[in-house]
């Protein structure tokens, strides 16, 4: 990780300082809630992608955590903004976090609650240009037994289980079904389909409704392509001309296969190739058009 400083409660100190003790609630229960954020180089220096919209989930999440964040959305962005200048970087992944501190017993009641940022360069996460995707054994988090429109660390501990699996039977990633054996997500991704012109992603409930997935629905409505949000089965899957993944870490990334279904003769779709394109024209700052989506680094 090439990164020197973080932000951490209120200031920005070396990364060798930022330690947690051992006895961190977050770190025994699963209780911190985070995002995950890209920044990008582009021709007037390095901007944040949708940076407001990101912080305003980071509060939300935070809220259903029961945790009252002591800083405003607007210090945490701006805090944001000074790390990267003050690291040096020009693109890469930003990690806000917020967790509780020393204290066991399942209980945060009276935890102290810690707010950090760290920032390092980082690719993609998904270095193939289509993956081959597994249906994992494992259902995705029940929308009753969690928030799903929030980041809670604790949930992804259901991803880590479906990509190990997915890893150790020699597929790239993971996909999810729902409690009712709809396709729901990847473990850290939204997934969309393409048939003909219409692209069609699944619906909200037991997804988390990506920024990234808005942001696709967005730019392919404007593109020209017809947006439809609908459940969508496994035995639905060979219908479908393309398939791709979005996310922040995963951005836009084709898929080949899943299961034994595959895709544009498992060859990225010239849909996903425009979306992808036009992605990457945006985060850049060549495209005016979404020019609300960026903040600048000054």
């Amino acid at each position: 990780m090439k990164t020197q400083y973080v932000w951490l409660d209120g200031g920005i100190i070396p990364l060798e300082k930022a330690t947690v003790p051992l006895l961190t609630h977050s770190l025994h229960y699963g209780s911190a809630v985070f995002e995950g954020i890209r920044f990008y180089n582009t021709g007037h220096g390095p901007a944040v992608f949708r940076l407001h919209d990101h912080i305003a989930r980071l509060f939300f999440s935070a809220k259903t955590m029961g945790m009252r964040i002591p800083f405003s959305q607007k210090t945490i962005e701006q805090a944001i903004l000074a790390l990267i200048k003050k690291n040096g970087l020009t693109s890469g992944y930003i990690r806000p976090l917020v967790y509780y501190g020393e204290k066991m017993g399942l209980s945060p009641t009276d935890a102290p609650l810690h707010v950090a940022i760290a920032c390092w360069p980082w690719g993609k996460y998904l270095t193939k240009e289509t993956v081959a995707v597994k249906i994992s054994s494992f259902m995705r988090v029940h929308p009753r037994t969690s928030v799903m429109t929030a980041k809670i660390s604790g949930n992804y501990a259901n991803s880590v289980l479906a990509s190990l699996e997915a890893h150790r039977e020699g597929y790239d990633e993971a996909l999810f079904l729902d409690y009712k054996g709809n396709i729901a997500e990847g473990p850290g991704e939204n997934i969309f389909f393409v048939k003909g012109k219409t692209v069609v992603t699944p619906p909200e409930g037991s997804i988390l409704p990506g920024i990234t997935r808005n942001s696709l629905m967005a730019i392919a409505k404007d593109l020209g392509y017809t947006i439809k949000e609908q459940t969508i089965k496994p035995k639905d899957l060979k219908k479908f001309d393309e398939a791709f993944f979005t996310g922040t870490a995963v951005e836009v990334n084709g898929i080949g296969k899943i299961d034994d279904v595959i895709f544009n003769k498992g060859k990225e779709g010239q849909i996903t190739k425009h979306i992808r394109e036009t992605y990457a024209q945006i985060v850049s700052g060549a495209l005016p058009r979404y020019k609300k989506w960026l903040a600048y680094i000054q």
